[in-house]
């Protein structure tokens, strides 16, 4: 709990330190297709920058374990787009931060609360469904496999996960 807790706060203390440099922006674009890009740029630039660090981990992750060329990208590819589903003003850093609290102590609450019209119901809405909604967008733009990876990468573990959702998941969890 105290290690989660931390991961938290080390994340929330990088949404409002880091930006993207413009190495990072041509990383981006290096690795994604350009009709991937609008979705990535849609996102919140804290998102963005926590977007790249997974892909920078992912990367990094795929080297040690001897991942074939062609699954790396595919790797950095899902690591970029895993949040696509949260767009800028869905969900701001302390918006962010207001679903976490309220999922870990209220769940309950927040149930009822995002089936309500508002800016509160839809920040939770956002958080909980974020992998599905980005998993929609990429369908939408031809991304079937990159979809697919997304859209289970806040679920548990299976023994059928792929090795790529497997090392996204390890790479989400190191930031």
């Amino acid at each position: 709990m105290l290690q989660q807790m931390y991961g938290r706060v080390r994340q929330f203390v990088r949404a409002v330190t880091q930006h993207m440099g413009e190495a990072d922006h041509a990383f981006v674009r290096a690795n994604l297709p350009a009709k991937a890009l609008p979705l990535f740029y849609a996102m919140h630039p804290a998102d963005q920058v926590h977007a790249r660090n997974v892909a920078y981990t992912a990367r990094a992750l795929a080297g040690e374990r001897g991942l074939p060329e062609e699954l790396r990208a595919f790797l950095i590819r899902c690591a970029l787009l895993h949040d696509v589903g949260r767009r800028r003003g869905d969900l701001d850093i302390l918006g962010k931060v207001f679903a976490v609290l309220m999922m870990h102590y209220l769940p309950r609450t927040s149930g009822r609360l995002m089936m309500r019209e508002g800016r509160l119901g839809h920040a939770l809405y956002v958080y909980c469904h974020h992998p599905a909604i980005g998993a929609a967008l990429l369908r939408g733009i031809g991304m079937e496999a990159e979809a697919g990876v997304i859209e289970c990468h806040h679920q548990a573990a299976s023994a059928g996960d792929s090795f790529v959702l497997t090392l996204l998941r390890e790479a989400d969890a190191q930031n």
